[in-house]
């Protein structure tokens, strides 16, 4: 068995030792929403809320729990985004693109973000071989470029998945960064030439948190503690990343509506803060560090 290390895929890179890095008026934080909009197999287990009945086909429950996201949810959320002027860089499923029309519509109205997330949430993207994995990405972004009008720029994987392969096959088809390695509060190179790590978040994330229990206000208290911390960093070295990670099925709930209104209200009226999108993150980042 081989065993391929982890600086094959990335140089290791501590933050105390790097360039300093701007953005764009001086700001001190740029700030996106990662907002994932998925289709989930109805015959399939997944992303659960009760495991008890997670096994069963179908499982009513659970897929509906999801379902509410796309079906009432994310209108909910898409308010509280215009209401504080965000646009949302949307993790979309290839089937969640063809299966939710609406839902693009609205988002190409508000000139939202659109990244490849994958075929389905209910799929994790592993166990392809090379030209199987050629075939699937291909599908995946081009029903994304068709269904927006935009090529996507970046990928996270379901599950935030990939193969050894997948940062060389999305640089093939264009797209220039990916999310899935939530290991830093700024971008990097990867080793594959042009494609770039844009940080996420699985701990700013509503479908963690609010899985462990986090009430609304102390949601409010985690979004203003992240956002003060990459602050303070900033203003000793170099500029940093505030990825919030949305779900419509559950940030979408009645119940945490004015929660997330007051997290955003938050974020949108910091004066040092860079209210964007993944992509143009990603592209503002290439830029600064070409040679």
């Amino acid at each position: 068995m081989t065993t391929i290390d982890d600086q094959q895929l990335y140089p290791y890179s501590p933050i105390v030792d790097r360039a300093p890095l701007a953005w764009p008026g001086d700001a001190k934080v740029a700030v996106y929403i990662g907002l994932n909009l998925e289709h989930f197999l109805i015959d399939r287990p997944s992303t659960s809320i009760w495991p008890g009945t997670a096994d069963l086909v179908p499982d009513a429950l659970n897929y509906g729990w999801r379902d509410y996201g796309v079906r009432v949810g994310v209108w909910r959320t898409m308010d509280a985004l215009d209401r504080n002027g965000l646009r949302a860089s949307v993790l979309a499923n290839s089937l969640a693109v063809e299966r939710y029309p609406q839902i693009v519509k609205a988002g190409v109205e508000r000139d939202w973000a659109w990244l490849a997330h994958g075929r389905t949430n209910s799929t994790l993207h592993a166990g392809l071989s090379v030209e199987q994995e050629r075939r699937v990405l291909t599908e995946i972004v081009d029903t994304i470029a068709a269904a927006t009008g935009r090529r996507p720029r970046g990928w996270m994987g379901p599950g935030l998945t990939e193969t050894f392969a997948t940062p060389r096959l999305l640089a093939e088809l264009g797209l220039t960064y990916v999310l899935d390695w939530t290991n830093d509060d700024q971008p990097y190179a990867l080793n594959v030439p042009g494609m770039y790590s844009i940080p996420y978040s699985v701990e700013l994330n509503d479908l963690n948190l609010f899985g462990k229990s986090v009430t609304g206000p102390e949601f409010v208290q985690i979004v203003k503690d992240q956002y003060e911390q990459l602050r303070a960093d900033a203003q000793h070295g170099s500029g940093r990343v505030f990825a919030l990670a949305l779900h419509p099925f559950v940030i979408g709930q009645p119940h945490r509506a004015k929660y997330l209104e007051q997290a955003l209200a938050f974020l949108a009226a910091q004066p040092d803060a860079w209210l964007t999108t993944s992509d143009e993150i990603a592209e503002h980042y290439r830029h600064e560090t070409a040679v």
